[in-house]
């Protein structure tokens, strides 16, 4: 991310961003990539949705992870999942 803060950053910029994106989301940057990940969203609209994006996803899918399934849903994948299996001894 060799762009400076307000110059329009290349497509090689966002293309490097855009690796590292969820390694930033999760913590698992160093302060100067942190910097520097900060520095291109001050400057890059379009990377910055795909971060919003990024982020809600992720915070959606967390959120998804801890509410239990309903019952029924439970019942209806279990069955589903016995059915495959006597599909695959079958075959």
């Amino acid at each position: 991310m060799s762009h400076e803060h307000g110059a329009d950053p290349s497509p090689g910029d966002c293309a490097d961003f855009l690796e590292r994106i969820v390694y930033f989301l999760d913590n698992e940057l160093d302060e100067s990539d942190c910097s520097a990940v900060r520095l291109h969203l001050d400057s890059c609209n379009p990377c910055l949705q795909k971060y919003d994006l990024e982020r809600t996803v992720k915070a959606v899918v967390a959120r998804s992870c801890s509410e239990p399934a309903p019952a029924d849903l439970r019942q209806r994948v279990m069955l589903r999942l016995r059915e495959v299996q006597v599909q695959i001894r079958e075959t």
